[in-house]
């Protein structure tokens, strides 16, 4: 249900300290290639690039697929990443090179931060980090664009993320 199967599938790594179970992204990653990619390609005409569209703890889930297992999908949309997760343990994760060519559009809104919410975590100083992490020599191939939305907050910056975001990567 709702928020309990999203914090679980959502997240890599199990923290007990939550009301709800974590730490089932892998599971969730199989679902999705096993199960959905499959349906989909049956019964849909497709394309083989793929695009992934997460925002929070969504887009936690689509930076862990880009840095585990960068092929299964070409591009990435990474609304205000909550890579605070687990002391931002998404940021220890080694990364195997990939040449692969792969657009990765980062944006958070600028008043994700303790001085303007009430939160105590940092999203601006993650989203930076996690686009200085995909703009390494692991990813030579890789386009990163980060956008940090003005006066946005956690709750306002998503519909700008994913407008901006798939303007990015379709413009013509």
């Amino acid at each position: 249900k709702g928020p309990s199967s999203r914090i679980r599938d959502y997240t890599h790594l199990a923290d007990l300290t939550w009301k709800y179970p974590t730490g089932k992204a892998d599971e969730h990653i199989n679902f999705i290639k096993h199960a959905v990619f499959p349906f989909i390609e049956k019964n849909y005409r497709v394309i083989h690039s793929r695009t992934f569209v997460g925002n929070s703890l969504g887009g936690l889930f689509g930076a862990y697929i880009l840095l585990t297992q960068a092929n299964m999908f070409t591009n990435y949309v990474l609304g205000s990443p909550s890579v605070w997760y687990k002391q931002a343990d998404i940021l220890k994760i080694t990364a195997k090179k990939t040449l692969n060519k792969h657009q990765v559009f980062i944006a958070v809104g600028a008043h994700e931060t303790p001085e303007f919410s009430h939160s105590q975590h940092d999203m601006v100083k993650g989203a930076n980090d996690l686009a200085a992490k995909l703009s390494s020599e692991l990813f030579p191939n890789t386009k990163v664009k980060l956008l940090t939305i003005q006066e946005a907050t956690h709750e306002t910056a998503f519909p700008t993320t994913a407008t901006q975001g798939l303007y990015w990567l379709f413009k013509m």
